[in-house]
């Protein structure tokens, strides 16, 4: 297994690892399992995903990211993220309390675990699949295109399109 050490975050060398850098080398690792993941992604309700990728396949992928123990002991939202992908991970930095991610809150039966630097990361546990309905496949899916296709149009042309 992919050994990381924790880093400070490149903005603030006295902070540690800043969820742009944990989304960075999720990416990274993602891409290597083709599954093309976009960041900051909006979910009907209201919620936004860290991160969500999508297989060849058309299954979903939902990545929470955490960089502080606060942040993840406070965050009574991600259930509602079960609602749109097949599997969920957990993404920390290298160095982080994995303990809390065990407890029954976090379903470790369900969820599984990423650590990851700036540079790439490493599935420390595998999350379970639970493939979603169709209907929602599909709505999630189209939802997940056009904001990607918007996302690359407001590249080519940032007067079009807001993100």
């Amino acid at each position: 297994m992919l050994e990381l050490a924790p880093q400070p975050c490149l903005d603030d060398p006295g902070s540690p690892l800043c969820a742009a850098e944990v989304c960075r080398g999720v990416t990274r690792l993602l891409f290597r399992h083709d599954l093309m993941a976009m960041a900051e992604v909006p979910l009907d309700g209201g919620r936004r995903a860290d991160l969500m990728a999508i297989d060849a396949h058309g299954r979903l992928v939902i990545v929470e990211i955490k960089v502080s123990r606060a942040d993840l002991l406070g965050d009574g939202k991600w259930p509602d993220y079960l609602d749109h992908c097949d599997r969920f991970f957990w993404a920390v930095p290298a160095g982080f309390d994995l303990q809390p991610l065990d407890g029954p809150a976090f379903l470790p039966e369900r969820t599984g675990i990423i650590v990851a630097d700036r540079y790439d990361a490493a599935i420390v546990r595998e999350a379970h699949s639970h493939p979603l309905a169709a209907h929602a496949r599909k709505r999630c899916t189209l939802a997940f295109a056009r904001r990607a296709a918007r996302r690359l149009i407001g590249h080519h042309d940032p007067e079009l399109v807001v993100f």
